[in-house]
């Protein structure tokens, strides 16, 4: 017994005395199964709900984009159809005019294709008229030749004037080009 009580303790022993006490605390602390299971399936429900949420906003933001690109393409023309139903307008005066007055018809007429003129500047609509111009493919289609002074596959004569809108041909000009000598 002496040797007992005479024995040093050791720092190493004392941890080993220690350890299975905080073991047994650090155990009767920490959650068990049961709970750390129940947890786990609280943390995958509600990260699955989110991803159901998120889900459901890109579906409804691609919705409305659907809808709203489906109205700028229906009413893309709307601003356009405004302005021109003025010039119309001008036109069917004209023809209900029965006063006989060419030259107040004439002066009525020239008005209303300066209103016209103005809505497609306006609306960046503009006339390809190539007179005197070499042949451009994108811009001009050539019904026929003629034998002609000029040097070959230059614009003699417009047949059909063309319209570019915003820079983009969306009608070429009818025209006929000079032949090759």
């Amino acid at each position: 017994m002496e040797d007992i009580m005479n024995q040093e303790v050791k720092p190493e022993m004392h941890e080993e005395v220690a350890a299975p006490v905080e073991q047994q605390e650090s155990e009767a602390q920490a959650p068990s199964t049961d709970e750390l299971l129940t947890q786990a399936l609280a943390d995958l429900e509600k990260a699955r709900q989110d991803i159901l949420y998120v889900r459901a906003e890109a579906e409804n933001a691609r919705r409305r984009a659907a809808d709203e690109t489906e109205k700028a393409r229906k009413f893309a023309v709307e601003k356009f159809a405004r302005e021109i139903i003025s010039v119309k307008d001008a036109m069917d005066m004209a023809l209900l005019d029965q006063s006989g007055n060419f030259e107040g018809l004439k002066m009525g007429v020239d008005l209303t294709a300066k209103q016209l003129v103005t809505v497609f500047e306006k609306f960046e609509l503009r006339e390809i008229n190539p007179m005197g111009e070499k042949l451009d493919p994108n811009k001009h289609q050539a019904i026929s030749t003629v034998p002609s002074d000029e040097e070959a596959n230059t614009v003699v004569q417009v047949m059909q004037k063309g319209y570019e809108l915003s820079g983009r041909t969306i009608r070429p000009a009818m025209v006929v080009v000079a032949a090759a000598k």
